[in-house]
């Protein structure tokens, strides 16, 4: 159980985003030491953006595939434990199969896969081998999103009649497809919104709530004509209890930067939180003053608590609840140096993945069909 787990990367060199915050992410705690990483397609831009974070240039490689060859002529004291898997999406399912097989543990970002029938296969192979599949739903790490999930699983709320969840971005007003790999559906999937931060809703409304989707219809935007995928959607929900929810997601909203709202409706009250003032929850008892729940406090549940790395009043955010995904993932990862499987609660896993790339798979069904209901099955 002693020792940090040894991380390789694939993906996030030079000037990908969300490969730093990765990996600050995954050293935030001092869990983990990356060993190793494949960094880009092109080898030159690999072993540069390797040699710009310490890489030692043997432990650089050219491809994933190398990477994952090399690092099994290691001994097992050197050779990488677990992978995290930073690519465009359509990468995500060779990568995270090969290693998977190779019985490494990965930490992957989402969507998972392009397919249900890929996603399927990942979950099959992790189980059979064991092995820990974390997928980075950013929001789950979130203090106050904890707390929320515990206050309705608790019954605060009574039962949950109403959910909506509204994601607005800016940035692909701006962006040129050309460029971008989240335009191209041969690498982003046959998604682009939906997918992106779509997901992040459908994820975060079955952690909160516990509520299964029966049956969902959408309706796709697009702000720029010529645009291959869709940059917006608004997706109607029904739920198997018989309440209701609304996914509102668009990257073309101009003066919106992360603007994540999560607001859920019961019979005694309501819950609201906020991504870009994540550090507070707004809960309105039906019939009373509306109270302001505060990250770090000790009336907050044991959950909530946990995940806070910094003392009330001292705000947290993006990289502390992405570091609380591989905190608790790499939990799981020590826990099965044993032999034994690693406890996988407290971070998503690949099973969640799945449901995510099913509900993508659902709402371009729907959007295909003119807005058609179709079932979640």
């Amino acid at each position: 159980m002693n020792g940090r787990i040894r991380l390789g990367m694939v993906g996030g060199g030079r000037g990908a985003f969300i490969g730093a915050v990765h990996r600050r992410a995954a050293l935030l705690d001092g869990m983990y030491e990356l060993c190793a990483g494949a960094l880009s397609s092109t080898p030159k831009k690999s072993l540069e953006s390797g040699r710009d974070i310490g890489l030692p240039d043997d432990r650089i490689y050219e491809s994933w595939e190398q990477m994952l060859e090399q690092e099994l002529k290691l001994p097992e004291e050197r050779r990488i434990e677990a992978v995290s898997v930073v690519t465009p999406n359509h990468l995500h399912y060779p990568v995270v199969k090969a290693f998977t097989e190779a019985g490494f543990h990965v930490i992957c970002d989402k969507p998972l896969v392009h397919t249900s029938q890929e996603a399927e296969e990942l979950v099959r192979l992790c189980e059979e081998k064991r092995t820990v599949c974390a997928v980075t739903y950013t929001y789950a790490g979130y203090p106050m999103v904890k707390q929320a999930a515990d206050m309705v699983s608790s019954g605060v709320l009574g039962n949950i009649t109403k959910v909506m969840v509204i994601y607005l971005q800016e940035w692909m007003l701006a962006a040129d497809d050309k460029d971008l790999w989240r335009a191209d559906p041969e690498r982003s999937g046959i998604s682009g919104a939906v997918a992106d931060i779509g997901t992040h809703g459908e994820y975060l409304i079955s952690l909160i709530t516990g509520l299964q989707i029966d049956q969902l219809c959408a309706e796709a935007s697009r702000a720029l004509p010529g645009r291959q995928l869709e940059d917006g959607a608004d997706i109607l929900l029904r739920f198997t209890s018989g309440a209701r929810g609304l996914i509102t997601v668009s990257q073309a909203c101009a003066g919106e930067e992360n603007g994540l709202h999560v607001k859920v409706f019961g019979e005694k009250g309501s819950l609201s939180w906020q991504q870009e003032n994540p550090n507070y929850l707004f809960y309105a008892p039906l019939g009373q003053p509306e109270q302001i729940l505060k990250r770090g406090n000790d009336y907050l549940c044991a959950s909530a608590r946990s995940s806070s790395s910094l003392p009330h009043g001292h705000p947290e955010g993006f990289l502390e609840a992405f570091a609380d995904i591989y905190r608790n993932a790499g939990k799981a990862i020590l826990s099965s140096r044993g032999g034994v499987s690693g406890e996988k609660r407290g971070f998503p896993t690949v099973r969640e993945g799945m449901r995510g790339v099913r509900f993508v798979e659902k709402v371009i069904e729907s959007i295909k069909q003119d807005a058609r209901w179709v079932k979640m099955d």
